[in-house]
């Protein structure tokens, strides 16, 4: 079986050069992916592949591949595997543990799934490419490690799955097609681990925790967990998020006007939702985590809606010379119930952080958090963008973005005309003026100390069955 023949697989498929690492401290490395691939594939890839040069998709596969293929046809079986796992990797439908593309012959080896890839919202749940892929899975095993005693196949990305098919996570509709899902998948690998022969490994799926495989695989959740936000890290919809509003037929700027009318398409998600779909699972996959604990905490007010049509003002201010709009929604009592910080020239990232704030403190005024309580906390919080206050004459100073909101919001819905003036040194003062505009905002984040222990931080973000 040549090489050249399983890279023609390949042919055809654009392909982008870029640089990544598997974590921020670890030397880069020169990656080449499909053009569709994200930079998180990209730190998967070079975390997966062995050494620590330059690298292909490709090449990585076929090193791995190309031995198990040719074991698979010295045993006899006529199916083109090679082919057959190619196919799957280009697809993101599958791939085997990071053991594997290093050559080794794990104890245990095992197979990911990705759930999500195998439906759309035209087609469903493609069910003949499912079987087809669990089989390629097992017969990939069994080779990888002639040896072993066990064999997994494991699935991941469940919530990607479900969202495919416009089911909200937490619904009856959701578990049982989960159910269904890792029921089939059971099947398929007893049905496969029987077709080998006399002589096979023990077949068994098992929930697994994520991996670099998973994220190589476009998986947004490994296993069965559910997705809590339907944002990514820099404010986007998740791939999930944008799956579900085309399984329902909705925009994403009508899922935009829902949601500012309340009446969100993305369900919120429980830790009782994920221990829920964790017993719906269970009985029908060989292995899985311990149930997810629920957590013990005081009753909360029930939720109050805000209306849809609601009062509320718009202030334009600017702090040390950086412009925000802060917006806010009230019930028909004049009670706040919901606020929006928007950014004028801000980077996306503090942008995101800023917009998911506002979210979070809304939820908090509707479940009955006081005001007080938030003004207690944010007045005088300090960091970058502070100083001077442009287009608000109640408020002089503040000694960051958040103190400025939550001044103005005591001033005009508490009363609270008696705060402490902000207290702002003179560099932040000089802040103030055209030179401010082209600085870039400064989060208060603590960094460690250059002699102190190294922090790592993981690039690769999936959600822990």
């Amino acid at each position: 079986m040549s090489k050249s023949r399983n890279i023609r697989s390949w042919q055809g498929v654009r392909m982008r050069r870029t640089s990544a690492a598997p974590d921020p401290d670890s030397p880069a490395r020169a990656i080449t992916l499909p053009v569709e691939w994200d930079a998180t594939a990209a730190a998967a890839l070079a975390a997966i592949a062995p050494g620590d040069g330059a690298v292909t998709l490709a090449g990585a596969a076929e090193a791995w591949v190309r031995p198990i293929a040719e074991r698979a046809q010295q045993a006899g079986i006529e199916t083109p595997l090679a082919a057959q796992l190619h196919a799957l990797l280009l697809e993101r439908r599958g791939a085997p543990m990071a053991a594997i593309w290093h050559g080794d012959t794990p104890e245990t080896p095992a197979f990911i799934l990705n759930l999500a890839s195998f439906a759309d919202p035209e087609h469903g749940f493609d069910a003949a490419g499912f079987a087809a892929a669990v089989e390629t899975a097992v017969i990939t095993l069994a080779m990888a490690n002639p040896a072993a005693e066990r064999i997994t196949v494991a699935p991941t990305d469940m919530a990607g799955l479900l969202a495919a098919l416009g089911l909200d996570y937490d619904s009856d509709a959701a578990r049982r097609m989960a159910a269904a899902a890792v029921g089939a998948m059971r099947r398929h690998v007893d049905a496969a681990s029987a077709a080998l022969g006399a002589v096979r490994p023990v077949a068994t799926t098992a929930v697994l925790p994520p991996s670099a495989v998973d994220a190589l695989l476009g998986a947004e959740t490994g296993g069965i967990a559910p997705q809590f936000s339907p944002l990514t890290d820099t404010g986007g919809l998740t791939r999930a998020a944008r799956a579900l509003l085309a399984a329902r037929g909705i925009l994403p700027e009508t899922a935009l006007a829902l949601t500012l009318a309340d009446q969100s398409p993305f369900r919120p998600v429980s830790a009782a939702a994920h221990a829920a779909m964790h017993d719906a699972v269970a009985p029908h996959v060989d292995a899985m985590p311990r149930r997810p604990d629920l957590p013990v905490a005081e009753a909360v007010e029930a939720r109050r809606s805000l209306p849809s049509r609601r009062s509320g003002y718009t202030q334009k201010a600017a702090v040390g010379g950086h412009k925000l709009f802060l917006r806010t929604g009230e019930y028909e009592s004049g009670q706040l119930g919901e606020i929006f910080i928007g950014l004028h020239k801000e980077g996306a990232a503090f942008r995101g952080l800023m917009d998911n704030f506002s979210v979070a403190v809304s939820l908090g005024l509707q479940h009955g958090v006081p005001l007080e309580a938030f003004v207690e906390a944010f007045t005088f919080t300090r960091f970058g963008p502070s100083g001077l206050v442009e287009g608000d004459p109640a408020v002089e100073r503040a000694t960051s973005m958040l103190d400025y909101v939550f001044r103005n919001l005591a001033m005009n819905y508490l009363g609270q005309t008696d705060l402490p003036e902000a207290d702002i040194d003179d560099e932040a003062e000089d802040t103030v003026g055209e030179g401010a505009r082209d600085r870039a905002p400064l989060l208060p984040l603590d960094l460690p100390r250059e002699d102190g222990p190294r922090q790592r931080r993981r690039s690769l973000r999936l959600v822990a069955k």
